[in-house]
């Protein structure tokens, strides 16, 4: 998709994703065959449920037909969230994943999986889980060291109020 177009859909989406307290996070035209796919991805500090998804998806929708935005072309919508193991690119991403585990990437070399703790605006902390018995290591890293970074499915992490219970 040319910029100008990413650009333009962007400007149309945001409003529309911001109306029902969504913030819009990607806006990718690809093609499939004889057919565009717009896919919309949107999040919220809560997260983002199946409602919420099909009044926004029935919105854009709305819009793009009233609007030459995606042309004559046929062209498929999707609206989702960003998926579970989705990458940490702003700020606001960091504090929404909060309490779970990420794998990190560091602009100096090596990475770092561990659960994030708390975010600033300079950073974040980080407990490094222990390894054959050790005690996890608290650490700290600035938003300036991180090269990427994304969060890590986990199959069999204990409940913390079943833990403190």
């Amino acid at each position: 998709m040319s910029t100008t177009q990413s650009d333009r859909l962007r400007g149309l989406l945001e409003p529309l994703a911001g109306a029902q307290g969504l913030d819009l996070e990607e806006v990718e035209l690809t093609r499939a065959g004889r057919y565009r796919v717009l896919r919309v991805v949107v999040d919220a500090e809560e997260g983002v449920d199946l409602d919420t998804v099909a009044e926004l998806t029935r919105t854009v929708s709305a819009e793009l037909d009233e609007t030459d935005a995606m042309g004559d072309e046929q062209y498929q919508l999707e609206v989702t969230s960003p998926g579970a193991e989705r990458p940490l690119t702003e700020r606001r991403h960091y504090a929404r994943a909060v309490g779970r585990l990420a794998r990190i990437r560091l602009h100096e070399g090596g990475e770092v999986v561990a659960r994030i703790l708390s975010v600033d605006d300079e950073g974040l902390d980080v407990e490094v889980p222990g390894v054959k018995g050790r005690k996890p290591t608290a650490r700290r890293l600035g938003f300036s060291e991180i090269a990427k970074a994304r969060v890590e499915v986990e199959f069999n992490r204990k409940d913390k109020s079943k833990e403190e219970a």
